[in-house]
């Protein structure tokens, strides 16, 4: 593949930056900002042992943003040309002039943005020739299919490596990039028996191919959780504890993220609305955030907008610490930016307490579900009813029994939340929310 992207390519990119800038500022923007980025990738799936897709991928694209005082315009391209640049720039323009004015509307203040950009140790290439991409996903399902006979379908082993390199810039003098790489195997496969087929997962992602869990080891945790699940069963009707595996568990906080963030706050949609002060989890339950661990896959020097992240208590205490914002919601809210613009980077959750082992939270729950899989989007962010279908095991006298299908779990996220009665030592850190399993004191279980 020509033209490797990595940090080499930084210097082209913020050229395309500043033309774009150059260009605005002749157009007559008061201010304006640009994003340009460059992807490549190859991933592979392999299926009983065959190949079924080998795939490169490669993409570019240039996103500006221009203002005439407080009117926003914005355009797209993926041809980095200059003409096509200047092109972008007269339609970012074109656009602005027939906006509604929006005083809350322009870039992030100056005074916020990062002056200092640390180097987290994002980017780590994969130097990986399709050959032993698809020989890698070949061991991957082999392991997992190896591990009983009743493992009799797959539904393939994948092999995916991804690099990229992204340059921000705007008209408040900043101007920064750094590359980055996320790397992926994943395995899914069947297991069957006289009550019928059951398929599990597992997958192994870090931004360092050297971090990531031995193929077959995939392979063999895939092929264990989907035996696991044969003969599964629906379970009566009931209120009982839910223990959420840290797979899932990390959805629960997602919710609590969405409820949080500038946007639900201002447009009013939210269950935590105006809950800033207040108490939405137990007290012996912290979130941080750390936006700077070296090779994390939620790791940033800055934020969509430029500005400075950095390490924060979101909740202390089971108190909420403050709102998600970039500096468009913050400015709504009457509040400053808190570096969030696109998202959050690498929340902890942690616990003041003892987090204890899977089988410690399972002795202390004694009776009720272990979900390890959920479905459906039975959210309503605005209310926090909350009812998905899960898939599981249930649990009497602290040990699983059976594993469960065909049931859902319904609740209200606020009770929820502040229902966590423990947290597990069994942290995933495959994600920008890292938590080990969480007990919720109970839920309706609707079953049989």
């Amino acid at each position: 593949m020509p033209q490797d992207v990595d940090a080499a390519r930084i210097p082209e990119l913020k050229s395309i930056i500043a033309s774009v800038l150059e260009e605005a500022a002749r157009s007559g923007a008061s201010q304006a900002e640009a994003d340009v980025s460059l992807q490549q990738g190859l991933s592979t799936t392999v299926r009983l042992g065959e190949v079924e897709t080998v795939e490169y991928h490669r993409d570019r694209g240039l996103g500006v943003t221009v203002y005439f005082g407080t009117r926003k315009g914005s355009a797209s391209t993926a041809d980095l040309s200059l003409n096509a640049v200047a092109a972008t720039v007269a339609k970012a323009c074109s656009i602005a002039r027939y906006t509604a004015e929006d005083p809350y509307s322009g870039l992030a203040d100056a005074a916020e943005l990062a002056a200092d950009i640390p180097d987290l140790d994002l980017d780590h290439a994969w130097d990986l020739p399709p050959e032993a991409a698809v020989e890698l996903a070949q061991r991957c399902e082999a392991a997992g299919r190896a591990v009983d006979r009743r493992i009799n379908n797959s539904e393939g082993a994948s092999v995916t490596t991804h690099r990229g390199v992204r340059v921000y810039g705007n008209s408040n003098g900043f101007l920064a990039g750094y590359p980055s790489s996320s790397h992926t195997v994943s395995c899914v496969l069947l297991a069957g028996d006289d009550d019928g087929m059951q398929r599990d997962y597992w997958y192994s992602a870090a931004r360092d191919p050297k971090d990531l869990e031995a193929v077959e080891l995939i392979g063999r945790k895939a092929g264990e959780r989907a035996v696991a699940r044969l003969s599964a069963r629906r379970v009566a009707t009931q209120r009982a504890p839910v223990l959420f595996a840290p797979e899932v568990a990390r959805g629960l906080f997602g919710h609590l993220v969405s409820a949080i963030r500038g946007s639900s706050q201002y447009r009013k949609a939210s269950f935590l609305l105006g809950a800033a002060g207040q108490q939405v989890l137990p007290a012996w339950l912290d979130i941080h955030e750390r936006p700077h661990i070296p090779k994390a896959l939620g790791s940033s020097p800055f934020d969509g907008e430029g500005v400075a992240t950095r390490d924060r208590e979101l909740v202390r205490g089971g108190v909420l610490d403050g709102y998600v914002l970039g500096s468009y919601s913050a400015r709504k809210l009457g509040l400053r930016t808190t570096g969030n613009a696109g998202g959050t980077h690498n929340l902890q959750v942690e616990s003041r307490t003892e987090a204890l082992p899977l089988a410690q939270l399972l002795q202390r729950m004694q009776r009720g579900l272990l979900v390890t899989e959920m479905m459906g989007q039975g959210v309503n962010g605005v209310t926090g009813d909350y009812s998905r279908g899960a898939i599981g095991f249930w649990v009497a006298g602290g040990e699983i029994v059976h594993a469960v299908q065909e049931v859902t779990i319904a609740g209200n996220l606020k009770n929820m939340l502040l229902g966590i009665s423990a947290l597990g030592s069994d942290v995933d850190n495959r994600g920008n929310i890292r938590s080990g399993s969480v007990l919720v004191d109970e839920m309706t279980i609707a079953g049989e």
